[in-house]
C-alpha cells in the first residue's frame, strides 16, 4: 500500500492519468482502425484523461496500487474477422504500457534517475505502467486477459469459456482478497520494472 501523503497521492494520480489513458486509448485506436465506430462516437479515441478514468479503479491504485480504467465499448461485429480483432484490441492495452514503460525505462537509463520529485514520478509512471498491463492479462473476464484467451481457444472452448462472465468480477474479488493475485502479479511486475528501467530502482 502506498504511504497517502498528499505528495505520494498526487505522484500516483499523475501516474495513472498516464497509464490508463494510454491503455483505453491504444483499445479505442485499434478498434477504429479495424473498422468499429464505437469508440470514436462515445468519445472514446481521446487522450483526454478524464473520459477513461473509473472512479473506483483510480482509488484502488491511491490505496492499494493497482486499479482499473473505464472499459472502452467494443462491437467485434464490425471487424472484418471478430475473434481476431479481438484480439488485437484486448492485446492493444498492456503493449501499449509495456510500450511506455521501456521507452520511460530508456529515458532513465540514458538520462540517470532524474531528481526528486520527477524521479519519483517517472519511476512511479513506469510502475503503474508495468502493473496495469501484468493486471489486464489475468484471463479472468472482464480483463484482456480473458479476451485474449476466449479469441485463441477454439470456438467450442471459447464459448464456454465465455460463460465465466457473469462471474469474473466475483471471482477476481475473492482472488484479490485473498492476495493470490498479488502473489503471481507483483513478482512479474517487479521483473517487468527491473527490465525496463535496466534495474534502477
Amino acid at each position: 500500500m502506498l504511504s497517502l501523503t498528499p505528495l505520494s497521492i498526487a505522484l500516483t494520480l499523475a501516474a495513472v492519468l498516464v497509464a490508463t489513458t494510454c491503455h483505453e486509448f491504444a483499445h479505442a485506436f485499434v478498434a477504429d482502425r479495424l473498422g468499429d465506430p464505437t469508440p470514436r462516437a462515445l468519445g472514446r479515441l481521446s487522450l483526454n484523461p478524464v473520459v477513461h478514468l473509473d472512479l473506483w479503479g483510480t482509488l484502488f491504485f491511491v490505496l492499494f496500487g493497482f486499479g482499473w480504467a473505464r472499459p472502452v465499448p467494443i462491437n467485434p461485429q464490425n471487424f472484418p474477422e471478430p475473434r481476431q480483432g479481438m484480439l488485437q484490441v484486448a492485446l492493444a492495452g498492456p503493449l501499449a504500457n509495456v510500450t511506455v514503460a521501456f521507452l520511460l525505462g530508456l529515458l532513465m537509463k540514458a538520462e540517470g534517475r532524474p531528481p526528486s520529485p520527477l524521479g519519483e514520478l517517472v519511476s512511479l509512471v513506469i510502475w503503474i505502467n508495468v502493473i496495469l498491463a501484468v493486471f489486464n492479462l489475468i484471463p479472468i473476464p472482464p480483463l484482456d486477459g480473458s479476451r485474449i484467451v476466449e479469441s485463441l481457444l477454439p470456438r467450442a472452448h471459447a464459448f464456454a469459456f465465455s460463460r465465466l462472465q457473469p462471474y469474473g468480477t466475483v471471482l477476481l474479488l475473492v482472488l484479490l482478497y485473498t492476495g493470490t493475485v498479488g502473489r503471481v502479479m507483483l513478482p512479474a511486475a517487479r521483473w517487468l520494472y527491473l527490465l525496463s528501467t535496466g534495474g534502477m530502482p
